[in-house]
C-alpha cells in the first residue's frame, strides 16, 4: 500500500474515532459510537499491516490471534461488576506497551540519528517510558483496589508529598543525565533508574487515593494511557497513534475534571489523598434507630405512591439486580406511576457505571436523570428507593463540615416522602463514612441481597 493510501486510511480512522467519542457521549448513540470505534480500529490495523513496515506477518498474525482471543474471552466471561477492574487492567497494558516500545526504540541502532534529531528522539523515548511506567503501576494498583485484592482505604505515608516531589526531581535530574550520554550502554542506567522511580510513583500515587475517588482514578488512568499512546506514536513516527492518544488523553482529562466537579473537589486534592483520609475535626456521631421494612410493605408503599425515584449504587451491580429493577419499573409504569432513575456522577466504581448497568437491562433513556436534573424536585417524589448506595445519598456531606465527604454534592432523597434503602447490612460505604440517612424518620431499611429483595417486591406487586 502506498504512503498516500496509508495516510488516507489514517485520516478516515481518525474521523471514525472522533465520531466514536461523539457517539459515546450520549446513551442513545452509544452503540453507534462503539461501531464507529471498531471500524476505525479495523481500518487502522489493516492500513498499518499493509504499509510496508511490517517485516513478519506471521508474528503480526500471531499477536492478533492471541490479543483477539484474550479480548473475546474477557467480553464473554467478565461480569458487569468486574468492568471497572477490567478497564483498569487494560490501561496497565497500554502503559506497559509504551515502556516496551520505548526500550525497543532506545536499543534499535539500525537508524542512527545525530544532533537535534537524536536529542528529540531521546526526549520522546524518555517521556514515553516515564508516562507508560506510571500508567502501568498505577493501573495495576487500581485493579487490585477495585477487585478488593487490597484495601480501598488510602495509604497515607508520613511526608508523602515531599516523597512525591523527591521522585519528580530525581526523574528530571536523570533526564539530564540520560541526554548527556553518548553511548547506549551508559545511557541505559539512568533510563532504568527512572523507570523504577516512575513505577514507584504510580504505586504510591494510587495507593494514597481513597475509595470514593476511584471513578476519578479510572478516568485519570484513562487519560494517562492516552498520553502514553501519543508518546508511543512520537517514538514510532505514527501520526494516527499520536492523534488517537491525544483524543483519549484529552477526553480522559476532561472526564476527570467532570468527576472532580461532581464531588466538589479539585484534581490535586484527589491525587493528594482520597475521601476518608482526613477531615477538619471529629465527624458527627450518628445516633438513632433504623426502621426496618419488608418486601410486602415496600410494595404497598410503591402502589400508594404517584412519583417514584430509584437511585442505583454499587450494591445493585454486585447483586445484578438491574433486570429485576427494570421489571418493577415497567410494572409500576403500567399502573400509571411516574418512575425515574437518579444517577450520581460517581456512583459505582467507574464513570458511567450505573448508566451501563441500566442500559444493559434496557431501561428507557428518557427516565434516567443526572443529579443536577432532579435535585430540585425531591419534594415532588413520594418514594425513593436507594439500591446499594451509601456515600452518594449521605446528608453529612452537606451539613457536617467535619465529615470526610463534606462538600460533596449528593442526591438529596431525604427531602422527598419516604426513602427505602436496600442494603445487606449497616456497613459503611466505600469511602468508610457513616450515613445519618439510615436513621431519619422518613427512612425505611430493606435488608438483604438486592436482587432477591427486589424479586420479592416484584412478586408482591404482581400479587
Amino acid at each position: 500500500m502506498s504512503h498516500s493510501l496509508v495516510t488516507m486510511s489514517y485520516i478516515i480512522a481518525t474521523i471514525l474515532f472522533i465520531l466514536s467519542l461523539s457517539g459515546l457521549s450520549k446513551q442513545e448513540t452509544a452503540r453507534k459510537g462503539n461501531y464507529y470505534g471498531m471500524l476505525g480500529m479495523a481500518i487502522a490495523i489493516a492500513a498499518t499491516a499493509l504499509s510496508g513496515y511490517v517485516t513478519s506477518y506471521e508474528v503480526l498474525l500471531g499477536a492478533l490471534v492471541i490479543g483477539g482471543a484474550i479480548g473475546a474471552r474477557a467480553a464473554i466471561k467478565v461480569e458487569m461488576t468486574q468492568m471497572p477492574e477490567l478497564v483498569a487492567i487494560m490501561h496497565s497494558l497500554v502503559g506497559m506497551a509504551a515502556v516496551l516500545v520505548g526500550y525497543a526504540n532506545f536499543l534499535d541502532v539500525s537508524h542512527p540519528l545525530i544532533g537535534v534529531e537524536k536529542t528529540i528522539h531521546e526526549v520522546e523515548i524518555y517521556i514515553g517510558i516515564l508516562i507508560g511506567a506510571v500508567t502501568f503501576s498505577g493501573s495495576v494498583i487500581a485493579f487490585c483496589k477495585l477487585s478488593e485484592k487490597i484495601s480501598g482505604k488510602p495509604l497515607l505515608l508520613p511526608g508523602r508529598h515531599w516523597f512525591n516531589l523527591l521522585l519528580l526531581i530525581a526523574a528530571v535530574v536523570l533526564a539530564g543525565v540520560f541526554l548527556q550520554q553518548n553511548e547506549n550502554g551508559s545511557a541505559v542506567v539512568p533510563l532504568a533508574i527512572m523507570t523504577g522511580i516512575a513505577l514507584v510513583f504510580g504505586v504510591h500515587m494510587v495507593m494514597a487515593i481513597g475509595g470514593a475517588d476511584m471513578p476519578v482514578v479510572v478516568s485519570m488512568l484513562n487519560s494517562y494511557s492516552g498520553w502514553a499512546a501519543a508518546a508511543t506514536g512520537f517514538m514510532l513516527s505514527n501520526d494516527l497513534l499520536i492523534v488517537t492518544g491525544a483524543l483519549v488523553g484529552s477526553s480522559g482529562a476532561i472526564l476527570s475534571y467532570i468527576m472532580c466537579r461532581a464531588m466538589n473537589r479539585n484534581f490535586i486534592s484527589v491525587i493528594a489523598g482520597g475521601f476518608g483520609s482526613t477531615a477538619g475535626g471529629e465527624a458527627a456521631v450518628i445516633e438513632g434507630e433504623v426502621q426496618p421494612i419488608d418486601a410486602d410493605e415496600t410494595a404497598q408503599l410503591l402502589l400508594e405512591a404517584k412519583s417514584i425515584m430509584i437511585i442505583p449504587g454499587y450494591g445493585m451491580a454486585v447483586a445484578q439486580a438491574q433486570h429485576t429493577v427494570n421489571e418493577i419499573t415497567k410494572l409500576l409504569k403500567e399502573k400509571g406511576k411516574k418512575v425515574g432513575f437518579g444517577i450520581h456522577p460517581v456512583a459505582g466504581r467507574m464513570p458511567g457505571h450505573m448508566n451501563v448497568l441500566l442500559a444493559e437491562a434496557k431501561v428507557p433513556y428518557d427516565i434516567v436523570y443526572e443529579m443536577d436534573e432532579i435535585n430540585e424536585d425531591w419534594a415532588h417524589v413520594d418514594v425513593s428507593i436507594v439500591i446499594g448506595a451509601n456515600d452518594i445519598v449521605n446528608p453529612s456531606a452537606l451539613d457536617d463540615p467535619n465529615s470526610p465527604i463534606a462538600g460533596m454534592p449528593v442526591l438529596e432523597c431525604w427531602k422527598g416522602g419516604t426513602t427505602i434503602v436496600l442494603k445487606r447490612s449497616m456497613a459503611s460505604g466505600y469511602a468508610g463514612v457513616g450515613n445519618p440517612l439510615f436513621v431519619l424518620d422518613n427512612t425505611r431499611m430493606l435488608f438483604g441481597d438486592a436482587n432477591a429483595t427486589m424479586q420479592a417486591v416484584l412478586k408482591a406487586l404482581k400479587g
